[in-house]
């Protein structure tokens, strides 16, 4: 059949198929097909996404340590978490990141460029450390990072005026100079010995390097410590010609247990003392004139003062004549009127067995004749500008400040010490004062000096040449000073804030800082009327008792207030603890002593030392070990004769003859110790 084609020139078209229309059923098919070409495209796309975040992952991990923008993490080989650092002064661009060998670097911030970069070191097979530096490439940008310390129980630090074992933190502060303090008379600020240096009881440890700015702050809301290196409103400054670029570097080590990582760590990066002072220091009490009669010494009380400790049967390693025998402070002769024939005293003394330590300072005040020979010398710390001595205020006056920087000084100073010796035969001093706080904010020293408290380290310095029985309050990165260590004045009262209840916290705290010949400040502390227990000038009498229960029981032991300024059953009990001291602790402490030089272990130690996996003996601030196998539980609380005591798992023997073979911890609740009686236990 044909059909014309209306319109056309006569053309036909032949066998001609109708168009056919798509059913409405079709096309959801068509739909599904896009549909699954779109999720193969997402699907590659997001394979591919994976593979580049598992890469990206990888590169962000380095053994056991995972980073990210905001901070990192550390686990333990069991996998838990046992270190969070956060990073407060910036983001990091991941993108910025490489990784090549064990160390994965980072170059820049979401918003700068910087140095950063964490170096992972396995210096043996149970010890995992890692290098971490964070660096400023524009100047006064400060660089903070925030610790978290609720993961475990932390120790360290810096001695403080309220003093807890474990570090107990409150409120809230912005980071401040980490320095060396008075918290005698400053008690907010960190104290007189002090070091960039945490323990934690996960076996955790983090050293901050010497040579960073370094300001400390804290928030106890969120559990938080705030590292910050900073110039800014600092008393820290660069390097002469270097601009003002903060750097943050520190290590932190992972351990097997507490004790393995802080015996690591002591090793690695601690000094060490290079000898052990005199054997009589540990042996027998320094007898101060300090506490009884404060700055009215004069020749005959301190004779009539070593004529009572023989009169009473005691020993005696030195007499310490303390502060005031000089009619200025500053001078280095002594008050005439006061000490109106002072060789003949010193003769005097020498014949009946005494030898005799002065007390010391670095200040001369501007009363003193050599304040104006240090001023024409140039001896003293300046102002800013170098061009000025700087004037400065501290407990006994205002003066000038002896800059052990400059040798001159140094030599000077020490010249006027080895007089006093010739003259008079006076055996070692006592080393006062040395806290930074008593620099101006911002002073010039001769050879420049960038962190604050290596004034600090200067000054201990100054007591090598007397060390058998030289005292020092202050230290620095002062370990190997072979001498005592004497934490700050404590007062007359029984808690945690100076008292008597901050004493083994204190102790424990300085042990495990370095510095193991400790001098644990006199028996009854300083006896100042208003800051005294008890309704007398003398400290309360079962408080002394308490107190030199104690002492009997450190490393050395000292008295002010004599014990027969009260009765003749203190006498008796004195006379007893003297002795134990010098027949039971003396010859163990001697023993710990020696090897401190080789190992710098603690000789005063926590009793998580022999109890690593004891929650319990974490958190105990009130008994203590000399060495592995004595442990001392004294009585801290007034009105007690009983106390709750805490013995770890092993074989013991009392001091009343009792055994206790135990395989796991005991508590001994309300064991009796009488007023004259101190708990110990020996492990046989």
């Amino acid at each position: 059949m044909y059909q014309v084609v209306p319109g056309g020139a006569g053309g036909t078209i032949t066998d001609v198929i109708p168009k056919q229309k798509h059913s409405k059923d079709t096309r959801p098919l068509v739909g599904a097909g896009v549909i699954g070409l779109v999720l193969v495209i997402a699907a590659v796309t997001a394979w591919c996404y994976y593979i580049a975040s598992l890469r990206k992952a990888e590169l962000l991990k380095t053994q056991l340590l995972d980073l990210n923008k905001d901070g990192y993490i550390i686990r333990n080989q069991g996998g838990s978490i046992v270190f969070r650092m956060d990073f407060r002064s910036g983001t990091l661009d991941l993108d910025s990141c490489s990784k090549e060998g064990e160390i994965l670097s980072c170059g820049r911030t979401t918003d700068r460029k910087l140095n950063f970069f964490i170096e992972t070191v396995r210096p043996k097979d149970t010890v995992q450390c890692y290098r971490v530096r964070w660096e400023e490439l524009v100047p006064d940008i400060p660089v903070e990072h925030a610790m978290t310390y609720k993961f475990a129980h932390w120790y360290g630090g810096a001695v403080s005026a309220i003093q807890h074992w474990p570090i107990s933190i409150s409120g809230q502060h912005s980071p401040k100079p980490f320095v060396t303090s008075d918290i005698y008379s400053n008690r907010n600020e960190f104290g007189g010995i002090l070091e960039s240096y945490w323990l934690s009881s996960n076996a955790t440890a983090i050293k901050i390097n010497n040579s960073v700015p370094f300001h400390l702050g804290w928030n106890d809301t969120e559990r938080t410590m705030y590292f910050q290196a900073r110039y800014n409103d600092s008393p820290f400054k660069p390097n002469p010609g270097e601009a003002p670029c903060a750097e943050l570097s520190y290590r932190v080590c992972v351990g097997l247990d507490v004790t393995s990582i802080h015996k690591y760590m002591v090793r690695r990066y601690f000094n060490k003392p290079n000898k052990v002072p005199a054997k009589v220091m540990f042996r027998h009490p320094i007898w101060s004139s300090w506490a009884l009669h404060k700055t009215d010494i004069d020749q005959d009380k301190l004779l009539a003062y070593a004529a009572n400790i023989r009169k009473h049967n005691f020993n005696c390693s030195h007499l310490e004549l303390d502060d005031r025998y000089t009619s200025h402070y500053g001078d280095f002769e002594f008050d005439p009127v006061k000490f109106p024939n002072a060789s003949a005293m010193f003769q005097k003394l020498k014949s009946d067995g005494f030898l005799v330590s002065l007390w010391i300072h670095p200040f001369v005040n501007y009363d003193s004749d050599n304040f104006h020979s240090c001023v024409k010398r140039g001896l003293f710390v300046r102002e800013p500008t170098g061009r000025l001595p700087a004037l400065v205020q501290w407990w006994n006056g205002i003066g000038g400040i002896l800059d052990f920087t400059n040798p001159e000084a140094r030599d000077w100073f020490s010249s006027q010490l080895r007089s006093l010796r010739s003259k008079y035969g006076v055996s070692s001093f006592k080393f006062d004062a040395g806290e930074t706080n008593y620099l101006p904010w911002k002073f010039s020293t001769r050879t420049p000096i960038r962190d604050p408290s290596f004034f600090t380290r200067r000054y201990t310095e100054m007591a090598i040449p007397y060390n058998d029985r030289a005292e020092l309050r202050s230290g620095y990165q002062s370990q190997n000073i072979s001498c005592f260590f004497r934490p700050i004045d404590r007062d007359s009262v029984w808690g945690y804030e100076l008292g008597l209840k901050s004493l083994i916290p204190t102790v424990l705290t300085i042990s495990i800082l370095g510095y193991q010949f400790i001098l644990p400040d006199m028996i009854g502390g300083n006896a100042y009327l208003n800051r005294t227990d008890g309704n007398r000038v003398l400290p309360d009498r079962e408080l002394y008792i308490r107190w030199l229960e104690l002492s009997a029981f450190m490393p050395s032991m000292q008295f002010s207030i004599p014990p027969w300024e009260y009765d003749n059953e203190v006498v008796e009990i004195a006379r007893k603890y003297t002795a134990l001291h010098e027949s039971i602790v003396a010859p163990r402490v001697l023993e710990l002593a020696g090897e401190v030089l080789d190992t710098g272990d603690p000789i005063i130690r926590p009793l998580w030392w022999i109890a690593t996996g004891d929650e319990t003996a974490y958190k105990i601030d009130s008994q203590f070990l000399i060495g592995d196998d004595l442990m001392v539980a004294p009585v801290l609380e007034p009105g007690k004769q009983e106390r709750d005591i805490y013995l770890p798992a092993g074989h013991w023997r009392s001091y009343k003859g009792e055994r206790f073979d135990i395989k796991e911890p005991l508590h001994l609740t309300d064991y009796p110790v009488d007023l004259d009686e101190i708990a110990y236990f020996v492990w046989v």
